[in-house]
C-alpha cells in the first residue's frame, strides 16, 4: 500500500504555495524543526518516534506520514514502532488502536521502500 507516500504527494503542493505565500513562518519553522529535531542528549531517532507518537495522538495522516518515514530514516526498527504504539494506546485509549497501527503501517512502508 503506499497510501502515505500519496499522502506525502498530497501536501507537497499545497504546502509549497503556503511557503511562498509566508516565507520567513515558513523558514522559522523549518529552524525550529531543525534545533528541534536534531542529535542532542535525545537521539535524532528517539526524537521522530515521539514525534510519530504525537502525530498518532493528533489523529494527523500527514504528521504521521512524515514522522514515520523520519523513524525508517533514523532506523528504528519495528518493534521499537510497534512499542511507541503501544504506549499511544495507553495514552489515547480507543483512538490510538485505531491511529497506532496506521503509524506502524506508514513505518513499513517507508522502511520497506
Amino acid at each position: 500500500m503506499a497510501h502515505n507516500h500519496e499522502v506525502m504527494q498530497e501536501i507537497r503542493g499545497p504546502y509549497q504555495e503556503l511557503q511562498e505565500a509566508i516565507p520567513g513562518v515558513a523558514l522559522a519553522y523549518a529552524e525550529l524543526h531543525k534545533a528541534a529535531m536534531g542529535e542532542g542528549e535525545l537521539s535524532a531517532k528517539f526524537k521522530e518516534l515521539i514525534a510519530l507518537a504525537i502525530a498518532v495522538t493528533r489523529e494527523c495522516d500527514g504528521c504521521i506520514a512524515a514522522h514515520a518515514r523520519g523513524v525508517a530514516r533514523h532506523g528504528a526498527s519495528a518493534g521499537e514502532v510497534a512499542e511507541m504504539v503501544g504506549v499511544a494506546i495507553l495514552m489515547n485509549g480507543g483512538p490510538g488502536t485505531v491511529w497506532g497501527p496506521r503509524a506502524l503501517a506508514a513505518f513499513h512502508e517507508f522502511a520497506d521502500s
